[in-house]
């Protein structure tokens, strides 16, 4: 009967909980997906920076398959090897030396809080309030919105949950006067994304982990968005020569599929059994999956093509900028970048591009992200601006 209004039934059963655009999508490969029409798109949207290695990757696709003919979940009561395997890659390349498996970066960014309020409890006198910063997004939980600087989140759910502090993002000033006595730690995306790719100053984040050392504080990077290969290093704190005391990971971590990761230096691992836990997180379904993914990024080198392509990227979308003076800034790191206007044309934008067959995202009223699968093409780019610029075209002359 809803064959062909799957639309109309979302419609009559859903929770309104956000904005759908009008696009039902049944099937991807690689950067393309297709809607129920047979309708082809290029993704430049990728889950929300999800499909690191596109849809339906062979890789990971694969590791699914195997997996579930084998185990598809066992308690965190018992060992299981995919956990194992995947836990030993992230910390063999990273800096940090223990991990924790959940099931989406929320709750990754709470065991991070929860993790920081055990060390305040434990070495700082009961220290419990960490510092976030305005335009930050940490995840949708009660605790998370508080975390999250942005109004918009918070005002619904007021009173929220006791001991975050929201201070400007890029400021160093900001967080010093910031902490007292009642600091465990600091809680920063290394390029806030959600927030409108806010790419900070390039020594911003070393200040910020020196002032964490000299104040016995945490410094916890939100890497959930940045990490995974998504801004041309595996993890983007190595740009700017930063190690995190804490590290949560999600999105694509697993390409695809949901899975979380809290990560934490030795020093620092402060949980005791029964502290923490989840019944879903780290199962060995995901764990495959992700480790497949995450093993053929570092295998093959695609950090690196992240970068390069995204350097391509971003000089087209330059291109753009200075033949439409409406286009105000183009910003970002690798693959996840944004381009604003002087007005609030995003809507237009979106609905504009999904009409010539590219899917983007709307960040702010007047800002569109893109974050396409990290095996993008150059020629897929090329094609993205052709439409890109078609849509800007249309604009000036209506």
């Amino acid at each position: 009967m809803y064959r062909d209004n799957w639309q109309e039934l979302e419609q009559k059963l859903f929770l309104r909980t956000g904005t759908r655009v009008p696009v039902t999508l049944v099937r991807g490969k690689g950067a393309l997906a297709w809607d129920d029409h047979n309708r082809e798109y290029l993704d430049f949207v990728g889950g929300w920076a999800v499909n690191s290695l596109g849809h339906c990757p062979p890789v990971v696709v694969e590791a699914l398959e195997k997996q579930a003919k084998t185990l598809i979940q066992a308690s965190n009561q018992f060992y299981t090897i995919p956990q194992i395997e995947l836990a030993r890659l992230l910390v063999e390349n990273s800096c940090l030396d223990r991990v924790y498996f959940c099931n989406s970066g929320a709750e990754a960014n709470e065991g991070a809080v929860k993790l920081a309020r055990r060390y305040g409890k434990l070495r700082l006198n009961g220290a419990y309030k960490v510092i976030t910063t305005y335009s930050s997004f940490h995840g949708r939980t009660l605790a998370m919105t508080a975390a999250t600087g942005q109004s918009k989140f918070q005002e619904p759910y007021i009173p929220l949950p006791d001991g975050f502090v929201n201070v400007d993002y890029n400021s160093v000033e900001a967080i010093k006067q910031a902490t007292d006595e009642q600091t465990c730690g600091v809680i920063l995306e290394p390029i806030q994304g959600e927030g409108g790719v806010n790419v900070p100053y390039d020594d911003y984040l070393g200040k910020i982990q020196s002032w964490c050392r000299e104040k016995g504080i945490l410094f916890i990077l939100d890497e959930i968005q940045t990490g995974i290969g998504r801004t041309g290093t595996l993890f983007a704190y190595e740009q700017y020569n930063v190690e995190p005391d804490i590290m949560t990971l999600a999105k694509g971590l697993g390409s695809g599929v949901p899975i979380g990761a809290l990560l934490a230096k030795e020093e620092f691992s402060l949980f005791s059994p029964g502290d923490h836990g989840s019944t879903f997180g780290g199962n060995p379904l995901v764990c495959a999956a992700a480790h497949a993914a995450v093993k053929y990024i570092i295998d093959n080198g695609i950090p690196a093509r992240v970068r390069q392509v995204g350097e391509y990227f971003m000089t087209k979308l330059e291109n753009l900028k200075q033949k439409f003076e409406f286009i105000t800034q183009v910003r970002g790191r690798g693959l996840l970048i944004a381009l604003e206007f002087d007005r609030e044309i995003a809507d237009e934008m979106v609905r504009a591009c999904i009409d010539k067959g590219l899917l983007v995202n709307k960040v702010k009223p007047a800002t569109i992200r893109f974050m396409p699968p990290l095996i993008i093409t150059e020629k897929e780019v090329d094609k993205a601006i052709s439409i890109l610029q078609d849509v800007l075209a249309e604009k000036v002359r209506s």
